[in-house]
């Protein structure tokens, strides 16, 4: 992005969703020096009693609690990774979202808007980065995070919701955004979940935030059907009344209306995409987003590419895009996707 601004480049809007904090490992890692055979684990190894030997032994394929993501505890290797969402601090992680969005801002048009899909954690004792069976995307070079356990952050306690999203939020504003509204993405199938103190979470944020006072921000293009018949206007007296349903008049609309604005909870099931092991953009998320911050032919703009949906639903309401993915084991789901909008257009 530092270098698109000195490039001078312009983009419309930004709509992306982070890595979340503390979620997943994204397969981004490598390692310098050690032992190039090595196996690398970033815990450390636990002790074992070997009755043949007599004597303790350490067994790197069992690991314990406490480990170090900086690098491996069985030869040494330092470990090399760029992603964010793994950081030791929720602070930590904040603080490196709002450098990202400082250098959006840097290419965002003076009346664009960002859009910004963020979901919360919480605050375990324990928690683990990463998965054994993360998928065919996984990165090759062993560096990717299968056993990292951490000690929850400090100053939370256990079981906390951290409020990642309204970190975030309140922190862009002190940056200089505009927060100007909190959207929530409810979802009617959400990932179950076991626990038994608490609801099973079905909704996440969508944050619409502004670099200047005034925006383009096109309503009519994201307008809904109006569900209910709210009467008309009695050119007689002025009054907007409905006859029979016992409510007073009051001023209202020259006429009966079929278009309202769109509210601010949004209902959209999660969807998987075939070939990704992350969790990905819905289109049906992203378009009102698309449609409302952008004119066609305009670019929009995704630091966080993933699996290239912002790319395909752009192209798809004949928008431009442009996008930025650490990992480069993504740029075939974004090919194939956007290489697919374009057989349909033609």
């Amino acid at each position: 992005m530092r270098q698109l601004a000195s490039d001078g480049v312009k983009v419309q809007m930004c709509v992306t969703s982070p890595p979340y904090f503390g979620l997943r490992d994204y397969g981004t890692s490598s390692w310098e020096g050690g032992d190039p055979d090595c196996n690398h684990s970033i815990s450390m190894p636990t002790k074992w009693n070997d009755p043949k030997r007599g004597t303790s032994v350490l067994r790197p394929e069992v690991s314990h609690r406490g480990g170090d993501a900086s690098h491996c505890h069985l030869c040494g290797a330092k470990r090399i990774d760029l992603q964010i969402g793994l950081e030791e601090t929720p602070e930590q992680y904040i603080e490196a979202m709002v450098e990202v969005f400082r250098c959006v801002k840097d290419i965002l048009a003076d009346d664009g808007v960002l859009w910004v899909n963020i979901g919360d954690s919480y605050a375990a004792n324990i928690r683990q980065y990463g998965s054994k069976n993360a998928g065919e995307l996984t990165n090759k070079s062993k560096g990717v995070l299968t056993d990292f356990k951490k000690k929850r952050p400090a100053g939370y306690k256990e079981k906390d919701l951290i409020g990642i999203p309204w970190m975030l939020a309140f922190a862009l504003r002190a940056d200089g955004w505009y927060l100007r509204q909190d959207i929530i993405w409810h979802k009617p199938n959400p990932m179950p979940e076991s626990v038994q103190d608490r609801c099973t979470k079905a909704h996440e944020y969508i944050f619409l935030l502004s670099k200047s006072q005034k925006y383009f921000y096109d309503n009519e293009a994201i307008k809904v059907p109006v569900k209910e018949d709210w009467g008309t206007r009695d050119r007689t007296d002025g009054k907007y009344h409905n006859e029979g349903t016992g409510l007073q008049p009051h001023t209202g609309l020259e006429k009966s209306y079929e278009m309202a604005n769109k509210r601010s909870v949004w209902t959209v099931n999660t969807k998987p995409y075939k070939g990704a092991h992350f969790a990905v953009f819905p289109e049906e998320l992203i378009e009102p987003c698309i449609l409302a911050g952008s004119r066609v032919g305009d670019v929009v703009f995704d630091p966080f590419m993933g699996s290239g949906t912002t790319a395909q639903v752009a192209q798809q309401l004949g928008r431009k895009y442009l996008g930025c993915e650490l990992n480069l084991d993504y740029k075939a789901l974004q090919d194939k996707r956007v290489a697919q909008q374009s057989l349909e257009l033609i």
